[in-house]
């Protein structure tokens, strides 16, 4: 059976951000795309349709979270980066409970389906938790839990049980394939070689993606630039680069780091407002798109952030390097609204998510028009239009989200979530870690 959602404007992500007026998503039983265009040219085999009023796209694509610390949010959020890790969060991270990142996970994968944020990539500790919020709320998420060097940590074990949880239910798994596993490498300043090789190691033997942070402030991989030149280097030296990879924050790279990721085809995952927030620069996002680098946009953590709202992201990636560049057209709304959607599916290595497009799964997003920010109408250029959307709207009007064609997320909020229930859970495990 055929499930058909016409709107007066969708948005396909195609490469050239079309508009497509009075369209219409075609969505069959198992939650896949069959159909996007017209709603005059779709073909006549709807069994049901449900029209909405306003702008229909693809569901965001959020590269880089670590969503469960939405119970460390406000912390320390006056430090740079390498303080704020070592004086506050990782001696409150070393209190977590299973329970607590679950509750965690659970609010922060609401948060970002309220924005629209319908995949996220996830980096964080006690994975199986993660998960299962996932399931829970019906979002979709790509998920390690982090491989580090660090006391009463064991990286090799820590590895393993990467392997094993991939090994026995496979890459992925759930209704609508909803869960990725991957492996999270935290980074080369807290790894030795020798465990990132490994890594590399075990991740292409099982087409895994690795995340794994790369070049995020100027001094926190001091010893690695001096010895391998640069961390990009050091990641190609022990193999990392010859298989799926997400770099996360990518900020101090050099024009040969540049060339090297686009010529080992790398993805990365661009963090503009955690990078600003703490003072760890500006990425080239300019000259990483010229050089055709798979490029999405990452949240970071809500405690770095302080949000989970992608719109956000979406908005600095374009004032950011139009700043940077001294240039109004370096990033326009469109190709803004383009990192989000599908480079945020390229940059994972996903070409079934972050596009309306036949055999892609059905993560879309509603947007209601009732809002200041289009009184001017639909009926403007394309341009305008986008425009509006990115810059006056964001994610202000999203009302409704569906993932594999499920609709998760009614009138603005959560259909499967109790979200008063789950801010009550976080505010519970907040106040455990704030008293142990």
């Amino acid at each position: 059976m055929i499930h058909r959602l016409t709107a007066p404007v969708v948005l396909p992500a195609d490469p050239e951000c079309s508009v497509i007026r009075d369209g219409a998503v075609d969505i069959d039983e198992h939650g896949r795309i069959t159909y996007c265009g017209p709603a005059s040219e779709a073909p006549a085999t709807a069994a049901t349709t449900t029209a909405k009023q306003g702008i229909l796209l693809p569901g965001l694509v959020n590269t880089h979270a670590h969503s469960p610390m939405v119970l460390l949010r406000g912390m320390g959020g006056d430090l740079p980066l390498l303080r704020w890790l070592r004086e506050v969060i990782w001696p409150t991270e070393a209190k977590l409970q299973p329970a607590d990142v679950h509750a965690g996970m659970v609010l922060g994968s609401v948060e970002m389906l309220r924005r629209g944020v319908t995949t996220s990539a996830e980096m964080y500790f006690h994975a199986e938790q993660l998960a299962d919020a996932v399931l829970t709320t019906g979002a979709r998420g790509v998920i390690g839990g982090p491989i580090i060097d660090l006391p009463g940590l064991d990286w090799r074990a820590l590895l393993a049980d990467a392997s094993k949880w991939i090994d026995a239910d496979g890459l992925r798994f759930g209704p609508g394939e909803r869960i990725e596993l991957s492996y999270a490498g935290h980074s080369a300043y807290m790894l030795p070689p020798e465990a990132l090789g490994a890594i590399a190691d075990e991740a292409a033997a099982r087409d895994a993606l690795v995340q794994i942070h790369v070049a995020e402030a100027a001094d926190e991989d001091a010893a690695q630039r001096s010895a391998h030149g640069s961390v990009p280097k050091l990641l190609d030296e022990v193999g990392l680069l010859r298989g799926r990879i997400v770099a996360a924050h990518a900020v101090h790279l050099s024009d040969e780091d540049i060339t090297l990721l686009a010529d080992r085809g790398a993805g990365v995952a661009h963090c503009p407002g955690s990078n600003a927030k703490l003072a760890s620069g500006i990425a080239r996002l300019a000259d990483l798109r010229a050089a055709n680098i798979r490029i999405g946009l990452g949240t970071d953590g809500p405690s770095s952030n302080d949000d989970l709202d992608l719109w956000e992201e979406v908005q600095l990636s374009a004032m950011l390097s139009r700043l940077s560049q001294q240039d109004a057209t370096a990033l326009t709304a469109a190709a803004a609204l383009l990192l989000a959607t599908r480079g945020g599916a390229d940059a994972l290595g996903r070409n079934d998510i972050g596009a309306l497009e036949p055999g892609r799964w059905a993560d879309l997003v509603h947007v209601d028009v009732d809002d200041p920010a289009f009184a001017t109408g639909l009926d403007v250029p394309d341009e305008q239009l986008l425009g509006n959307l990115v810059w006056a709207a964001g994610s202000r009007r999203v009302r409704d989200v569906w993932v594999a064609g499920e609709q998760v997320v009614a009138d603005g909020e959560s259909s499967r979530v109790d979200r008063g229930q789950a801010q009550a859970d976080v505010a519970a495990a907040a106040q455990r870690l704030r008293t142990a």
